[in-house]
Order: structure tokens, then C-alpha cells, then sequence
């Protein structure tokens, strides 16, 4: 019965740091999730002011 009880505490053990991290995790995503959002609405934003500024071939950039 001892081993049992031992079994389930760590058990129990595990379960409590997996779900740390799990809830670390899922913070690190949220904010990752908010970046790329942010960026994509940048970006959508450089696309319709129309300075994309895509440099052709051997064609230097504007502030050479």
C-alpha cells in the first residue's frame, strides 16, 4: 500500500510541474501570437503606403 501511495505522490508531483510549464508555455505563445499580429499589421500598413521598396538586380537602395 506504502509503494502505491508513494506511486500517486509522484504522480501528483508530475502532473503539478507539467502543468507549470504548460502555463509558461502557453504565456510564451500569447505574446508570440500578439508579435506576429502586430507585425503582419505593420506590414499590411508598409503595403498599401506603398514603400516596400523592393531592390531589382544590381539596382542600388535610395540611400546609397
Amino acid at each position: 500500500m506504502q509503494h502505491l501511495e508513494e506511486k500517486i505522490a509522484h504522480l501528483i508531483r508530475t502532473v503539478d510541474d507539467l502543468n507549470d510549464v504548460v502555463a509558461k508555455q502557453q504565456g510564451e505563445i500569447d505574446v508570440l501570437t500578439r508579435r506576429v499580429h502586430m507585425l503582419m499589421e505593420r506590414e499590411a500598413m508598409r503595403e498599401q503606403d506603398g514603400g516596400g521598396g523592393v531592390v531589382i538586380g544590381d539596382e542600388r537602395p535610395p540611400h546609397y
